[in-house]
């Protein structure tokens, strides 16, 4: 007897000593630290929607003992990120503040005008139908975004709306739904033939928030552990939301700036899709799965079958929201042929697989025998080469800066497939040619060093979107291996003709000029900063 009330004495005085060590002194502890410190939480938003994290600023500035230790903050405060470029002229800005905000009062109030028909024409039904109320603000972010565009980016470095925009695409509410402009070209309902080329596999939608703003949804397809098959051609390869997601990221990392913000986000495919869209065609391929699943799939030519139909669970799908660009009226674009483009068939073979010189020959057609159109050509195959995307067949530009624009990355669900495979055939431009831009070299240098690595900063900078992880760590591992491939092929160029010749700095930049001669200045700053 007198040893079971030892035995019972001996637990709870152990249970005692756990609760006061695990429980109460952390409590103390943290108790003792704000007591001194004062609240260190202002500013943090709870927001379900983010799962509780902060939305990040981009730029440097905070005093945080967080962001002191961040390799991201660190990333961006180093002077190669932090280049001051004189002001825009206003030719040099895509669009003037007074010509977008009239054109887009003109499209809200069409819009508002063809809601009311349409409840209208529903009530004579006797259907009942929700009313989808437009809350246009001057200072909505995504006009915000579309004023910022220039000449040299799809927006500066310290812009603070690009933060906004992402939270406001992740949790705005969801007015309306339809088919992308790619869609409707295969139904032959626009002239895209501008921009678009209609493929085969397409499964993606045009998506408006209630300030008006528009993203394009592309849903998960595939789980991000899934390697692409080792038989599977590139062009029929799946198209991966969270490749989306990461390749804005390290757009945003590589400090070119030339992909449309885009987030991750939980779609409701019945209440934000289904019920919000008033296109017959879209309502056509909805259905629900054995599972008791909502399900839908695509207008296209193809894969349009219900054995290739996406379904939440039972209602939530995620996906990637992709911020539009102006529309095509107010801002044009022009969509030009890859130099290096791969051949859509089996057994094709283009003329740079089989021409080691095939670069003399582009040097010697315009644009790109003058100017930076080569050497942004360039930047668009170290990007994809990073990603793995095999699929650039074209790339656009805004019509409006000529031949001295720069090149969008749009449309980058193909890259980020295989982590195990390093397709070397994506680099030929860079391997042919043996020019880059001295700015891009250096940040490339930048980013092997173990204080800058590429995968910790995109680690960092993803684990800020609200469906992380986006990527898996051997993606991430692979971005390493990938950018020492780059700096290797560069090596050689450079033993070949000299940092002079391989580094290249056109003279036809104008301000641009200013930031590649003054990146050569912080060469020295990478072994010291």
């Amino acid at each position: 007897m007198r040893r079971d009330r030892f035995l019972l004495a001996i637990t709870l005085t152990t249970v005692l000593v756990a609760d006061v060590y695990f429980v109460l002194l952390p409590r103390l502890r943290d108790w003792y630290h704000l007591s001194r410190n004062g609240c260190t939480c202002q500013g943090v938003n709870f927001s379900i929607e983010y799962q509780g994290q902060t939305s990040q600023k981009w730029t440097s500035g905070s005093n945080t003992t967080f962001e002191q230790e961040s390799k991201l903050e660190r990333l961006f405060s180093h002077p190669l990120y932090n280049i001051r470029l004189p002001e825009l002229a206003p030719d040099e800005r895509l669009l003037e503040e007074e010509e977008l905000m009239g054109y887009y009062r003109r499209k809200v109030t069409r819009w508002e005008r063809q809601q009311k028909l349409y409840v209208e024409a529903a009530a004579a039904s006797n259907i009942s139908i929700p009313e989808q109320p437009v809350t246009f603000e001057p200072n909505a972010s995504w006009l915000k975004f579309h004023l910022g565009i220039n000449r040299y980016a799809l927006y500066s470095r310290d812009d603070h709306s690009i933060d906004r925009l992402l939270q406001d695409m992740q949790s705005a509410p969801i007015i309306s739904a339809d088919y992308t402009q790619d869609e409707k070209a295969l139904k032959g309902a626009c002239d895209c033939s501008q921009v678009v080329k209609p493929s085969g596999h397409h499964l993606k939608l045009a998506l408006k928030l209630q300030d008006f703003g528009k993203a394009m949804f592309k849903p998960m397809r595939q789980e991000r552990h899934e390697e692409t098959p080792e038989d599977f051609f590139y062009f029929v390869d799946f198209q991966r939301h969270n490749a989306e997601i990461a390749s804005f990221h390290l757009d945003r990392v590589l400090d070119f700036r030339r992909v449309p913000p885009v987030v991750g986000r939980l779609i409701n495919v019945t209440g934000e899709i289904l019920y919000t869209t008033h296109s017959d065609d879209l309502r056509s391929v909805f259905f629900t799965s054995p599972a008791n699943n909502t399900c839908f799939f695509a207008k296209c030519l193809y894969v349009c079958k219900t054995e290739y139909a996406v379904c939440g669970h039972p209602h939530l799908l995620e996906g990637s929201m992709s911020a539009y660009l102006p529309g095509l009226s107010i801002a044009p674009r022009i969509s030009i042929p890859n130099p290096w483009i791969r051949s859509y068939t089996f057994t094709g073979r283009e003329e740079w697989e089989v021409n080691p010189a095939y670069c003399n020959t582009i040097k010697g057609l315009y644009p790109y025998s003058s100017g930076n159109r080569l050497l942004n050509i360039i930047d668009m195959t170290i990007f994809d080469f990073l990603t793995g995307n095999m699929d650039r067949h074209h790339y656009e530009i805004f019509t409006k800066f000529g031949d001295e624009g720069f090149l969008l990355h749009l449309d980058n669900a193909r890259g980020f497939g295989r982590h195990s495979h390093d397709e070397m055939s994506i680099l030929a431009p860079l391997t042919q040619c043996c020019i880059i831009k001295r700015s891009t070299l250096l940040r490339l240098r930048l980013l092997a060093r173990p204080e800058y690595r590429l995968s910790d900063v995109m680690r960092e900078s993803l684990g800020q979107d609200p469906l992380m992880p986006i990527l898996t760590e051997p993606h991430l591992q692979a971005l390493d291996r990938r950018l020492g491939r780059v700096l290797k092929a560069m090596d050689r160029c450079i033993k070949k003709l000299g940092e002079a010749g391989a580094a290249f700095q056109p003279a036809a930049l104008r301000v641009r000029e200013r930031e590649e001669t003054l990146s050569s200045s912080f060469q020295l700053l990478l072994n010291t900063h």
